[in-house]
């Protein structure tokens, strides 16, 4: 769980999550500033801290390190803002486990009513659709969503994927994805209901512009990698080895 100011919902996240099927919580806090840590050591979770405020994606790269430390066999990571249904941790993690996939999202894409129902903002669904669809293009792939903060990774997807070079700020969620396509890694999906209420996290226009944009330029440099036209150090060379 990367947490920013969580303390009013990861109660309420922690008790939806399938306790039987889970061998630890792991939250890493991000320099929040209100009573998150507290919180979650009050409930008996793992909890890591960041003394200063390192971003989204430097929270995952610390979520994901200790996670691997347990040589687990599927990381999960969901949001502690109460937005996902922690409830189908399993159900998202079983294709995983049977090995019918690598990674696993929890699309909030099903319908357009649906979704708008569920309080998601008409410009944020919008653009949703829009970089979803060019990055389905451009991957060769028909996912309905690729910006769930709901998703599940087989420990060898963790191990191989140069997570670290990624950017620490929210972009990190597309990198990911997208140097995980490179490497060869099977990308599914289930339909997940999602909420949206004042005290779910959320970035504001210009941050989601700004993540607008990086999408398309992470989309742009992964299609010249592979047209072989520059090198990433996000994404696997087509002679290299992997699969520790």
């Amino acid at each position: 769980m990367p947490a920013y100011n969580a303390e009013k919902t990861i109660k309420k996240t922690v008790d939806d999550l399938p306790k039987d099927l889970i061998s630890e919580v792991i939250l890493v806090d991000d320099a929040s500033s209100d009573e998150t840590v507290q919180k979650a050591k009050k409930i008996g979770i793992t909890v890591y801290i960041h003394k200063r405020n390192k971003g989204y994606g430097a929270n995952q790269k610390t979520c994901y390190d200790q996670a691997l430390k347990r040589k687990p066999d599927v990381v999960v990571m969901v949001h502690p803002d109460y937005q996902y249904d922690a409830k189908l941790v399993g159900v998202l993690c079983e294709p995983i486990v049977n090995s019918r996939a690598d990674i696993m999202l929890g699309s909030r894409i099903q319908t357009r009513s649906q979704v708008l129902a569920g309080g998601m903002p008409l410009w944020k669904y919008f653009a949703n659709r829009f970089l979803t669809l060019v990055e389905n293009l451009a991957m060769g792939l028909n996912l309905s969503e690729y910006h769930t903060g709901f998703r599940a990774y087989s420990r060898q997807v963790l191990a191989n994927i140069p997570y670290h070079k990624f950017s620490d700020d929210f972009i990190f969620d597309q990198q990911i994805l997208i140097s995980t396509l490179s490497f060869g890694f099977n990308i599914s999906e289930i339909p997940v209901p999602c909420k949206y209420f004042p005290e779910a996290s959320s970035i504001n226009l210009t941050r989601s512009t700004k993540y607008g944009l990086l999408t398309l330029w992470t989309v742009f440099i992964y299609l010249l990698h592979e047209l072989g036209i520059v090198k990433s150090v996000l994404f696997r060379t087509k002679t290299s080895s992997y699969l520790k």
